[in-house]
């Protein structure tokens, strides 16, 4: 498997309290996965001071992969509302 902790795009929105968040995700979700993507020396420190505690590596693995697969199919599905609105291009149209 490819590991996509560092390659993965991240796609933030402000809520409605004015929050920047990842698509898909609350203001907690998102606090966890960016501790979470850090690098293991840096988790755990943020993490204590973030309240989230230390965790194990297999569980801080698959606690990332569940927030980022919930994040990418709301990204995703984002991008697919934004593909139906978009009004077709008309730049191939021959008016000969």
């Amino acid at each position: 498997m490819i590991d996509q902790r560092h390659n993965a795009p991240r796609r933030y929105f402000v809520d409605a309290q004015g929050h920047r968040v990842l698509v898909g995700l609350s203001l907690e979700e998102t606090a966890e996965f960016e501790v979470l993507d850090l690098a293991p020396t840096e988790t755990v420190q943020i993490a204590a001071e973030a309240g989230f505690g230390k965790g194990t590596g297999a569980v801080d693995d698959v606690r990332w992969l569940e927030l980022y697969s919930k994040h990418e199919a709301a990204w995703r599905a984002w991008i697919a509302r934004s593909r139906a609105e978009r009004p077709q291009d008309l730049a191939f149209v021959n008016y000969a």
